[in-house]
């Protein structure tokens, strides 16, 4: 595993290279939440209900707020991309010749890169939450610390995971770009990113949350706000370990079945 240490450490030194364009470009990320805040007022403002989908107003600004915290757990920008371009291009073929597993050397570059994310938006994170500390529940009990930092590393992985899996769809399909598409519109509707999942009918709500997309964002952010008492966190911190397991063995195949059909053109 000293290899991957390796890899991790120089992922690491690599984002810290554009110092500045990192931090301005993480911090910009955080301006679309002022327009959301604006909009959920007018929504409430312009209705007689002061419940939507079970939430209150502060409920649902603090539902966005603490979104951006999930997300950037789970979220794997180009992972999906740059795996499909590896493939197409023929650049996968380095790592097969290699003593590098390809999977386990992207994790660490997504270790690296979160790692200095979180570091990067300190500040914009400590700013957006002070400025918004009105309509926050507090800090979740002592006995919901564990399960709650669990949900947000689980996300990590199934975030990794899902986009990984699909990525490996380039092994059967030359061009993705549909797939991709498809797929992203698909998990931030799904995962609850978009609006909150109990704003959904019964129905589509409980097809919906058992899906693995609700278990990256929407069931994490409902433990950081204190929406779920002990015995309900442990079962979703159970679900997204039978997820993660799932996932894993899906990406475990597919990586072996599709090396067989790789031709390692280009590069």
């Amino acid at each position: 595993m000293r290899k991957y240490w390796w890899v991790f450490k120089i992922a690491l030194a690599d984002r810290f290279v554009y110092r500045a364009d990192f931090f301005l470009s993480t911090f910009l990320r955080f301006t679309p939440i002022i327009t959301t805040i604006a909009l959920w007022s007018a929504v409430y403002a312009g209705g007689d209900r002061k419940l939507i989908g079970n939430l209150t107003y502060g409920d649902m600004v603090s539902y966005y707020l603490i979104v951006m915290i999930a997300r950037a757990f789970g979220s794997m920008p180009g992972l999906a991309g740059g795996l499909a371009h590896d493939i197409r291009e023929g650049e996968l073929r380095k790592f097969i010749i290699q003593p590098v597993n390809y999977v386990i050397y992207h994790l660490h570059l997504r270790m690296a890169h979160k790692s200095v994310y979180f570091v990067m938006a300190t500040i914009p994170y400590a700013i957006v939450f002070w400025w918004c500390r009105g309509y926050l529940p507090g800090w979740p009990a002592l006995v919901q610390w564990l399960p709650c930092l669990l949900s947000l590393v689980f996300a990590f992985f199934l975030g990794f995971l899902i986009n990984m899996a699909m990525g490996l769809l380039s092994f059967w399909f030359l061009e993705v770009t549909s797939f991709m598409f498809i797929f992203m519109v698909s998990q931030y509707f799904l995962s609850g990113h978009q609006f909150p999942l109990t704003m959904l009918p019964a129905g589509l709500r409980e097809v919906v949350t058992y899906l693995p997309f609700a278990y990256e964002t929407f069931y994490p952010v409902m433990l950081l706000l204190g929406k779920c008492d002990q015995a309900e966190a442990w079962r979703i911190i159970l679900g997204q370990a039978i997820w993660i397991s799932l996932l894993a063995g899906v990406v475990a195949v597919g990586w072996r079945r599709g090396l067989r059909r790789y031709a390692a053109y280009g590069g």
